[in-house]
């Protein structure tokens, strides 16, 4: 039986716009195996960002989006709701 992936949240409140998403373009080319990369939008004005990932583990999506784009916003991780989504693919 397959394990069905998990999609996180990873809500950004930006202090290097550039920098921050500089850095997950190049993550973008080096996600973790089994993961993929559903929604990346930024807030008209660069300092809010929400990305959407899908992965076994909200702690590996952690550590891989701190590893790329720590530095640059304080992120919260968080497993989404899928059930009650709308438009959220699974």
């Amino acid at each position: 039986m397959r394990k069905e992936k998990k999609h996180v949240l990873a809500i950004s409140a930006v202090s290097d716009e550039g920098r921050f998403w500089n850095g997950l373009k190049k993550a973008h080319g080096r996600l973790p195996a089994g993961a993929s990369w559903k929604l990346a939008v930024a807030s008209q004005d660069g300092t809010r960002a929400v990305n959407v990932l899908a992965h076994d583990s909200v702690e590996e999506v952690r550590a891989f989006f701190e590893t790329h784009a720590g530095a640059h916003a304080t992120t919260e991780y968080f497993e989404a709701d899928a059930a009650n989504a709308v438009g959220l693919a699974r």
